[in-house]
């Protein structure tokens, strides 16, 4: 440095320690000037979310992007959601329970060949045991520890007959659902994604369907093919996909305008790939939520046709058929006896299923609602989850 200059200019050397640190302290300022910093959010606090990469790496595996990662994280996150609702595990022990027992109630035969040789139930349902069992057996005697449920009209073991009627009845309640939702799935789908003339058809037929109560066209149909098993699934098949059919089609009008869907079609996807890869799949949740609901209505349903003699065959043991047998027992004349147990037992088994039934779709409704899904201020999810074990997990936070 020379006589008269001035100090603040000065120039020193590149090693110049002072200098380094200036450069450095203004570095600093200048790299931070730009940057936006969030507070309030950790982004290690985020639960139940899909990594960023896993979506990019759909995207660029697949035309379905990073829709199939979304949705099976839903998927994974629902089932957590259901696992930690202790009344819908409760009632999905007590309906494998009854379907269980059910099954293996009496040895099961396929074409001669015995698949199940179980046997719960100590008698076969169909045996009228004062003929072959014992002489002393009267009809309508008590429950007693030989018979716990009692002895019907004819004779024969309740206790059997109410363990083998769960095959009928909960097999058909199945059944019915599996069918009619598959095809109100389809047709939903096709309806609300062409929309416009196709739209308008399919939806009019769907009206006409809803014009007639479901059990009364299901009461026609077994009064025109008759009594039995596979007419019962028809009867209830034939025309209960129209509900799934309404709630899907509402899903997929609003699925179809999104984006995946938009670049599926821009980049040649045919229209049955879109609706089966990308429509049909994200309309699932208030599909299986409507359908676990809907086996005990047909349950009960199959119950009430079975009470008016219109079900299986009157020497069948179903519980509705069983309720129509006994049903002269209800009222007795003066002094006369009401042999409770010959309908309490097999209509406490109607109502344990259903309402077991009806708990688990309501946890399924819980578990797959799209509004316990979001993240919340904190990071640490969107609202406070409906059942008793996430509270404790997510604490007092709510957004």
């Amino acid at each position: 440095m020379t006589d008269g200059d001035d100090p603040g200019t000065d120039v020193t050397d590149d090693d110049d320690p002072g200098t380094d640190s200036a450069g450095s302290r203004a570095r600093s300022r200048t790299d931070e000037r730009g940057r936006i910093r969030i507070t309030g959010f950790d982004a290690d606090r985020v639960r139940d979310r899909d990594p960023l990469s896993e979506r990019g790496d759909e995207a660029a595996g697949g035309t379905n992007g990073g829709t199939a990662a979304e949705m099976d994280g839903r998927w994974r996150r629902g089932l957590r959601r259901f696992g930690r609702n202790r009344s819908a595990m409760t009632a999905l022990a007590i309906v494998v329970s009854m379907a269980t027992v059910s099954l293996l109630a009496r040895p099961v035969e396929v074409l001669g060949v015995v698949v199940q040789p179980f046997a719960l139930a100590p008698y076969d349902p169909t045996t009228i045991l004062y003929l072959s069992v014992d002489p002393s057996v009267s009809p309508y005697d008590p429950p007693s520890w030989r018979f716990p449920m009692g002895v019907d009209g004819s004779g024969r073991d309740l206790f059997s007959r109410v363990l083998v009627g769960g095959r009928y009845s909960i097999s058909i309640g199945f059944v019915v659902v599996g069918l009619t939702a598959s095809f109100g799935l389809a047709y939903g789908a096709i309806s609300g994604y062409y929309g416009g003339v196709v739209d308008e058809v399919m939806m009019r037929i769907v009206d006409v369907v809803f014009a007639f109560p479901g059990l009364v066209l299901a009461l026609v149909v077994v009064a025109t093919l008759g009594g039995g098993y596979w007419q019962l699934v028809v009867a209830f098949s034939l025309f209960g996909w129209a509900g799934y059919a309404r709630l899907v089609r509402g899903e997929v009008l609003s699925i179809a305008e999104r984006e995946y869907v938009v670049a599926a079609k821009a980049i040649g996807a045919r229209d049955r790939a879109v609706i089966r890869r990308h429509v049909a799949p994200n309309a699932l949740s208030p599909l299986v939520v409507l359908a676990s609901l809907n086996v005990g209505s047909v349950v009960i349903g199959v119950a009430a046709l079975g009470f008016l003699g219109l079900g299986m065959d009157p020497s069948t043991a179903e519980w509705g058929t069983m309720l129509d047998a006994t049903r002269e027992t209800l009222i007795q004349g003066p002094g006369g006896r009401i042999p409770w147990w010959a309908t309490v037992y097999p209509g406490g088994a109607i109502f344990v299923f259903v309402l077991a039934m009806n708990v688990i779709g309501d946890g399924i409704n819980d578990a797959l609602d799209a509004r316990t899904t979001g993240v919340g201020r904190d990071g640490r999810g969107g609202r406070k989850e409906r059942d008793g074990g996430d509270r404790g997990d997510r604490g007092g936070d709510e957004s």
